[in-house]
Formats: C-alpha cells, sequence, structure tokens
C-alpha cells in the first residue's frame, strides 16, 4: 500500500498522523509550515514540499486544514493536488476532517466527482482524545468508498457514526460543536461564580463532577479551567470562533437564530482582541472573568 498522506500537521493533523503510524501505515505529509514539518518527522512520518509531490505519492490522504477555503484550495488549486494527478492515476480518495460550510463542501464533492472520491470524517474530540483513540469519526460520503477505507477511517477514530450524504458530516459536527462550547461556556461562568464567592476552583470542580450538572467536558476542560493553564492548547480559541461564526452564518442562512451561540462567539471575539486566539479553547473563562458591572 502507498504511504497515507496528511496535508495540515497542526493539532489534530500531528493527532492523525500518530493514529496512522499506531496502526502501522506508512504517512507521507505536507505543511506550510517548517516547523510542523519537523513535528511530523518526530512522528514518524515522511515530510514531503509540496501538494504535487503529495498527489503523486498517495492516493489517500487526509485533509487536516483550518476552514473551507483552505480544503477547496489544496484540491482545486493551480498547485493543488487535483491538478498534479494525471489521466493515469488511481482515482484519488480524500478524508477531510476539517470542520466546514456543508453546503460548499457538497458542490465540491459533486464537482470532482469524475476525478477522485471524496469522504467527510470531522471528529468530535480535542486532538488529545484523538490521539488516545477517543474521537469519533462523523462520516459521510458514498457508502461504498467508506467501507472502501474503513480500515483507515477506523485507525484514526474507532468509534464512528455514518449520516449518509456529503454534507451531512458537517452538519452534524457544527450542532455538535454547538453544544460542547456552550458546555465550555456554562462550566467556565460555574467557575467564575463559585470563586467569586469564596470557593477555591479546584475544589469546586470535584463537586461540578459529583453533581447532576456533570459532563464529560469537566474532564477535558475543568482542569484546565480551574488552573487557569490555557497556554498549552488541544483545542483553539481561533478554532472554536471560527466554527462559531460558520453556525452563526449558516443559521442565518435558515432564518434560525441561535442566541446562546452569539453570546459565545461575542466571547470568543474577546479573546482574540485579548490577543489569546492560539490559547486553548478553555480561555473562555477569561472572557467571562473580565466581565463585570458598570
Amino acid at each position: 500500500m502507498k504511504a497515507i498522506g496528511v496535508v495540515g500537521i497542526g493539532l489534530m493533523g500531528a493527532a492523525i498522523v500518530q493514529r496512522l503510524r499506531g496502526a502501522g501505515f506508512e504517512v507521507a505529509g505536507f505543511d506550510v509550515d517548517a516547523a510542523k514539518s519537523r513535528r511530523l518527522a518526530e512522528l514518524g512520518g515522511e515530510p514531503v514540499a509540496t501538494l504535487g509531490e503529495m498527489a503523486r505519492r498517495c492516493d489517500t490522504l487526509f485533509l487536516a486544514v483550518f476552514n473551507t477555503d483552505q480544503v477547496e484550495a489544496v484540491i482545486e488549486g493551480g498547485d493543488g493536488l487535483l491538478g498534479a494527478r494525471d489521466a493515469q492515476s488511481p482515482r484519488l480518495t480524500v478524508i477531510c476532517t476539517s470542520t466546514c460550510d456543508p453546503d460548499r463542501i457538497a458542490k465540491l464533492a459533486a464537482r470532482i466527482a469524475a476525478r477522485a472520491e471524496y469522504v467527510e470524517m470531522p471528529v468530535s474530540g480535542t486532538s488529545a482524545q484523538v490521539a488516545a483513540g477517543d474521537g469519533v469519526g462523523l462520516v459521510a460520503g458514498d457508502s461504498a468508498t467508506v467501507e472502501f477505507v474503513a480500515d483507515i477511517l477506523a485507525a484514526v477514530c474507532p468509534r464512528r457514526q455514518y449520516l449518509g450524504a456529503v454534507g451531512n458530516g458537517g452538519k452534524a459536527k457544527l450542532a455538535v460543536n454547538l453544544v460542547l462550547g456552550l458546555n465550555r461556556g456554562a462550566i467556565a461562568e460555574g467557575l467564575v461564580f463559585a470563586e467569586k464567592m469564596g470557593l477555591e476552583p479546584v475544589a469546586f470542580l470535584d463537586v461540578l463532577r459529583n453533581s447532576a450538572a456533570y459532563s464529560q467536558v469537566m474532564d477535558t476542560k475543568g482542569p484546565l479551567m480551574a488552573r487557569r493553564d490555557f497556554q498549552k492548547p488541544v483545542s483553539r480559541i481561533d478554532q472554536s470562533y471560527k466554527d462559531f461564526c460558520l453556525m452563526l452564518d449558516y443559521a442565518r442562512a435558515l432564518g434560525q437564530e441561535l442566541p446562546f451561540a452569539q453570546v459565545y462567539a461575542d466571547l470568543l471575539r474577546g479573546c482574540l482582541e485579548e490577543g489569546e486566539g492560539k490559547w486553548d479553547n478553555s480561555a473562555i473563562l477569561a472572557a467571562i472573568a473580565r466581565r463585570r458591572n458598570a
């Protein structure tokens, strides 16, 4: 088997590389950031210099880039994957883990259908959870293609849910991330309130975990919030803000207000304005703590 490609060696891309290497796959990777390419080599992957080289080396690859614009550019751009493959090449299979605009992705999959297969697999879980095998893959695409790459998908996400046509994976991810983000916000606000009342945050987090209010987010993000330990991210503020802006835009097109999501996005924007965009998204607590009565 040829090497499996990974485009984008950020937090999620690095976790994908770890999972693939752990399952015995050879991995080739590309990132415009030289430091991330070095990280790929440390994880046992082979850096390649261009997307063109990636396209010639790999018939199956993961995309773990920032947004829909980058997904389209990587696949269809002038220096993208499709332009580097000749007519005799086997069909390319792209597995996209990025959180994207569902309608644009469905149109992209249709545009490239004559030359490539497109599988959505945005992942529910932090990069640390994915690296540990605890991420949940939200899979969408042609069922025969999904079955064909099932062993590769399973290497990254042992737990997966199949959602049908391309676009449905992105829709599910947006709704999941909405609930997840609001969980983070509720925990952060509760911790800020408890501390203002004189309760010690780390101790109070244990109270929360043993209460009727418990959610898994208390385990993944609660300790970072209680210790205000935000600067070694497993999922970043700027990524969360991008996702919430996408949710709000998509909901607006559907004629649906998302009032809690709007408040949460405003808090995230406050973090960006404070220069905290690269911090872990548990830093939503800092945005809440900055709020004061006039």
